[in-house]
């Protein structure tokens, strides 16, 4: 699966529920432990202009 395919049942960070159109918005590394991964879904995204992490260049 590629960052930018639709996920099925992600969770969308932005209104804070169950997505299927979710994808990888964006990741924060941290130093010590595991990043964090934000997902969004295809209407959060739209109204937030938001761009999928994978179209980032």
């Amino acid at each position: 699966m590629t960052a930018s395919a639709p996920a099925l049942h992600t969770w969308c960070d932005w209104h804070a529920g169950p997505s299927e159109t979710a994808v990888l918005i964006d990741v924060i590394e941290q130093g010590s432990g595991p990043g964090i991964t934000r997902f969004a879904c295809a209407p959060c995204r739209e109204q937030r202009g938001l761009t999928p992490y994978a179209d980032r260049r």
